[in-house]
């Protein structure tokens, strides 16, 4: 090695010895040495007091460090030299070298050399492993913080004992304040042992020591529901017992929502089968039935009890016709022209028409609307029979009074007409049903109302949004799309 190793080095160092023992320092130096020792120590030449030769086949020392018969003569060639090794132990060699070394060379002798090496070997090796365990750590927190799920570390009592970025962001609060909290405070907002889940995946994951995972749910300050899914996994000592556990909290209301919709659809799917059947093979005998009903009912010689029958077996005949004919109504596609609809207009039309029911019901009623709302592609009576079907939910939510608010504006892709009342809202646990076919509340009617509403609303293009507080009011908003400014075969295409 050339005089250059010991450039930009702590200690540039000059080795005196004999041959075995420069030869038993060299194999010490290159056992204990690694890339961090060498950052500090350059090796730049060696003396043999005494003459003679490294063997050939040890090339490590002979072959590329200078080699020179006394120290001295080391010295003059290599005045960077800031460090002295003597590596043979002998006393009188000591003693020369104390006496002659410049006071700018430190003198090392054996022993000592042997502790410095070890030490500054055990040191580095120490400080590039704490390093590459803060970059371990550093990139690990990083890879946690971004991801979007909410994570908590748990302590085998279900206590936190740390949590992702995600966490914070969404309580707005310090790790210290969060440490030491239950996990169901964090995840669904109560202290209750159970966190008011179905089941517990945490004391399911501490009793099987295994993952576990469940399904929750919460109406947020906008009203709005949230589905979650919560896994534990658990992690072990090194005697096998669950010490911690990890705890995921993952959003996945886009998902629910679309598998609500699928299952909708095949809902749909089986009714609009069960129609047509039901449409050959009920209508016809409920023709004959309520025919024979009707002739009876004209026939003389008939008593008050008989009529009083007759009459029951007519109004539910056509009850029954009724909801035969909004069933076949809601299965088949919408056929009905579209035109340009002003939404304005038709919300001024429908709502004075729609103010008798509210005033009888003690329910004020207001209309806002925004003048520069978007004109919408559509059947007009479809969408007037979606207003009425909001505007009729909302008032048999209010049955002592309230408030009923109509609004219409406009988004950057929709024009949008909402209904917002002031009745006693949505359960919960009802919410997911109310857009389905056949689902009522009020025990009369097909209960095909909101669900119908969907249909035409998706028919066009367009979202239907729903935003519901219990004992608050709830408000149902429909997102339509606007017409564009472009050449009807434009559009058309």
């Amino acid at each position: 090695m050339s005089a250059t190793y010991g450039e930009d080095k702590r200690y540039v160092i000059g080795v005196i010895g004999d041959i075995p023992a420069l030869l038993t320092f060299w194999q010490m130096f290159k056992d204990k040495a690694n890339d961090a020792v060498l950052q500090e120590i350059g090796i730049v030449a060696v003396a043999l007091p005494g003459g003679g030769a490294l063997p050939e086949d040890d090339r490590g020392v002979n072959g590329h460090i200078p080699t020179y018969a006394g120290y001295r003569e080391m010295l003059e060639s290599h005045p960077e030299i800031n460090l002295v090794i003597e590596s043979t132990g002998r006393s009188g060699l000591i003693q020369d070298l104390r006496a002659h070394l410049p006071a700018r060379v430190t003198l090392v002798e054996r022993n000592a050399a042997n502790f410095f090496i070890n030490l500054l070997a055990s040191d580095k090796i120490w400080v590039a492993c704490k390093l590459d365990l803060l970059h371990t750590q550093n990139m690990l927190k990083t890879i946690i913080d971004q991801m979007d799920h909410e994570i908590l570390f748990l302590d085998n009592r279900g206590e936190i004992v740390g949590m992702n970025k995600t966490v914070l962001d969404r309580l707005g609060k310090a790790k210290r304040e969060i440490v030491g909290l239950s996990y169901c405070e964090v995840f669904t907002g109560t202290d209750k042992p159970e966190c008011g889940f179905e089941k517990d995946p945490f004391g399911k994951t501490m009793q099987t020591r295994g993952p576990a995972e469940t399904m929750t749910s919460e109406v947020g300050a906008d009203g709005r529901v949230r589905y979650f899914r919560v896994y534990t996994h658990p992690v072990f000592d090194e005697e096998g017992a669950v010490n911690h556990v990890v705890a995921i909290r993952r959003d996945i209301t886009q998902r629910t929502s679309m598998e609500h919709r699928l299952q909708q659809a095949e809902k749909l799917a089986s009714i609009g089968e069960l129609s047509t059947y039901m449409a050959h093979e009920i209508r016809n005998p409920l023709f004959t039935i309520s025919g024979f009903a009707n002739s009876l009912m004209r026939s003389g010689g008939l008593d008050d009890k008989v009529r009083e029958k007759i009459g029951i077996i007519l109004d539910e005949s056509r009850r029954l016709d009724e909801i035969l004919k909004s069933l076949l109504n809601f299965t088949r596609p919408t056929e009905a022209q579209v035109a340009e609809v002003d939404i304005n207009e038709l919300v001024t039309a429908t709502m004075s028409v729609m103010s008798l029911p509210c005033e009888n019901q003690g329910v004020t009623a207001t209309v806002d609307l925004d003048e520069n709302v978007a004109r919408v592609r559509a059947n007009p009576d479809l969408i007037k029979q979606c207003l009425i079907n909001l505007v009729k939910n909302s008032l048999e939510a209010m049955d002592g009074g309230g408030r009923l608010l109509v609004t219409t504006t406009m988004t950057h892709n929709y024009a949008v007409l909402a209904v917002e009342d002031t009745g006693h809202g949505i359960p919960l646990e009802i919410r997911d049903k109310i857009f389905s076919p056949f689902f009522s509340t009020r025990g009369k009617g097909a209960g095909l109302g909101l669900a119908q509403t969907r249909k035409i609303i998706d028919e066009i293009g367009g979202e239907v949004d729903l935003v519901s507080r219990v004992g608050a009011g709830t408000k149902i908003t429909l997102f339509l799309p606007p017409i564009l400014a472009v050449a009807d075969s434009e559009e058309s295409a």
